[in-house]
């Protein structure tokens, strides 16, 4: 492995909340990284988030909107489970498969993703924020929007606990879920 750290900003910003993940890359572009931390807007373009983990990253942190039920803006750290993956000898669920939208950038699919490339042994977190809107239309709602800068601090964290490790192992400090206002 290589120790990279890939912050992966991902959403379609057409969908109102659903781009606080471009937002969030957008906002971290211009602050000073650690040369072994980078940082990319992905937008919708899931199979190539994908192929770049698989290629060179020992570890991920995906930035979406993530609905779980709670108050809009809310900042959650998630780390998920591996995806389940279709067989390939399994044509009808390989067609099935929502692993085959390019478009497709839910951390689920990306995850599923990395388990057909061979390279679900890399570290994911998630750090997410509840929408409050994903209808169609540009920009963030109120409350997402000012959760961005709690979501930058959030991920800064995360790289500066990753950085006192040669691999530079992300560590959720113990987070599930971080409630707005509880920082």
């Amino acid at each position: 492995m290589s120790g990279r750290l890939l912050i992966a900003g991902v959403g379609n910003i057409f969908l109102g909340d659903d781009g606080f993940g471009v937002e969030v890359a957008g906002r971290l572009a211009g602050v000073g990284l650690p040369d072994w931390a980078q940082v990319v807007d992905y937008g919708i373009r899931g199979m190539h988030l994908a192929y770049d983990l698989a290629g060179g990253y020992s570890s991920a942190i995906l930035v979406d909107a993530t609905a779980r039920g709670g108050e809009p803006g809310t900042i959650y750290v998630i780390e998920p489970e591996p995806a389940a993956v279709p067989a390939a000898d399994d044509d009808a669920g390989l067609a099935a498969s929502p692993l085959f939208n390019a478009h497709g950038m839910q951390p689920d699919i990306v995850l599923g993703m990395l388990g057909m490339l061979d390279a679900a042994e890399r570290q994911v977190l998630v750090v997410g924020c509840e929408p409050a809107s994903v209808d169609y239309g540009i920009g963030l709602s109120e409350p997402v929007a000012a959760a961005v800068d709690e979501a930058v601090a959030v991920i800064m964290d995360l790289v500066a606990g990753a950085a006192g490790s040669d691999e530079h192992r992300l560590t959720t400090k113990g987070w599930a879920h971080v409630p707005r206002d509880s920082r």
